[in-house]
């Protein structure tokens, strides 16, 4: 927004042409929302950055059988380096989502892509400098979990403060499918480039997108004040101060906690164990298989799998349904039935069987996404530690911060005054 100007929120009606234009460009003062036109225009910028984001996470699994036979991996050596990723993955999460709330996730969002994408265009080319590929590589993949692990608590951080209530349901759902699509545009084009170009092709294939979303991000829709980092913020978004707090030892002697954790730590070990082992085995059993058909169906089958499961959900519910037990049917579909289907992956012979239970594992585990909830107030972002949970009405669990203590109607957890005092400060509440 220009200065003097008035910006339009979040689900009012868009003004003029000038005041869109001068909605697209934000200097700080007054309402810190979006207009709706600018709202689109980044949820359609996010939705491409997510998809990079995962373009750029799974080259190593789609080139892995090539990067073995290149290097003379066995197993073990490729197990090395595609866990590597997800070591330093699980590191940046909570601290990201920290200093994004002090300095905006834009920025944050911004600075971790271009290093992703940096790093991703010039992994091949070290590694013809290097005579310790095993080493470099893990080192490279370490890294690149470490930049990528910021993402999603930026993009909370972003949406929460940026997005009014009304539409950011819509918003984070809409984002949030672009790890689909992106898994889905380097499974196509990237088994192709590999099959044509080789290995690298693939690196620079995501690495260049990659930057390229970043230069028009920052060309067209951040100012020059919007793209500086002042040392003052940077400072307060390296420490916390003791208002902020999180009350970690009260939260970890609550059963939902632990509930949460070991659920998302099941869900993500299997849709992790399938995204980056999934190439290998279909090449590795099925030596004459097509990659770009391997690496598409199962993702593509996904997009209208979780569609269905929203469908699902709110039809349910409104059938008169409690809302719990929806949430815990949607659970146990996405988590126990999808992977009785990956166990039947690892015991079928023929192609086409594998295909099928890889994609109905891979589509139901879509089924979770309906399972998480979280509501700000205000943006907390650092305490999304259990992964991103969207914002959607049926939700497992509720995370929100409401001002001047909790919600009455739920009392799984509930932590009063965590920010700012009892009086005045907002509560904790997990439900």
């Amino acid at each position: 927004m220009a200065a003097g100007g008035t910006a339009v929120p979040c689900g009012a009606q868009p003004g003029s042409g000038a005041s869109q234009r001068r909605g697209m460009r934000k200097d700080g003062a007054g309402d810190p929302f979006w207009p709706r036109p600018t709202c689109r225009v980044w949820m359609v910028m996010l939705l491409l950055g997510t998809c990079l984001l995962y373009c750029a996470r799974v080259t190593v699994p789609i080139c892995a059988v090539a990067l073995s036979a290149h290097f003379g991996w066995d197993k073990k050596q490729s197990g090395v380096v595609l866990s590597s990723f997800f070591w330093g993955y699980c590191l940046t999460q909570i601290i990201g989502g920290h200093i994004s709330d002090q300095i905006g996730g834009e920025k944050v969002l911004l600075l971790s892509a271009s290093a992703w994408g940096f790093l991703t265009v010039i992994t091949p080319l070290l590694t013809h400098i290097s005579s310790a590929h095993l080493v470099f590589m893990t080192c490279s993949r370490f890294l690149m979990g470490l930049l990528q692990g910021v993402y999603f608590p930026s993009l909370a951080s972003l949406l929460s403060q940026r997005v009014r209530e009304s539409e950011r349901a819509f918003t984070y759902s809409t984002v949030g499918t672009g790890s689909q699509f992106g898994t889905l545009v380097i499974g196509g084009a990237g088994s192709l480039l590999l099959d044509w170009y080789g290995w690298e092709s693939v690196f620079y294939f995501s690495g260049l997108l990659t930057l390229l979303w970043v230069y028009c991000t920052c060309k067209y829709l951040l100012t020059e004040k919007e793209l500086t980092i002042p040392i003052e913020y940077l400072t307060r978004g390296l420490s916390m101060s003791k208002q902020s707090k999180v009350p970690w030892k009260q939260l970890f002697t609550k059963a939902p906690i632990w509930a949460v954790i070991i659920a998302q730590l099941s869900t993500s070990s299997t849709f992790f164990t399938l995204l980056s082992w999934l190439p290998t085995f279909f090449k590795e059993t099925f030596p004459e298989s097509k990659g770009w058909v391997f690496n598409v169906v199962p993702w593509l089958v996904a997009i209208p799998t979780s569609l269905f499961s929203g469908f699902l959900s709110d039809h349910l519910i409104n059938q008169g349904y409690k809302t719990i037990t929806v949430r815990k049917f949607m659970q146990v579909i996405g988590s126990g039935v999808s992977s009785v289907f990956a166990l039947c992956l690892g015991q079928t012979s023929s192609f086409c069987k594998a295909i099928v239970f890889a994609s109905a594992s891979v589509g139901l585990q879509t089924f979770n996404h309906r399972c998480w909830k979280y509501r700000w107030s205000p943006p907390r972002s650092h305490l999304c530690v259990l992964g991103w949970l969207p914002d959607r009405n049926d939700g497992l669990l509720d995370f929100c911060l409401q001002p001047g203590g909790c919600c009455q109607q739920h009392r799984a957890l509930c932590v009063p005054g965590v920010w700012g005092g009892p009086a005045g400060g907002h509560g904790l509440c997990l439900h």
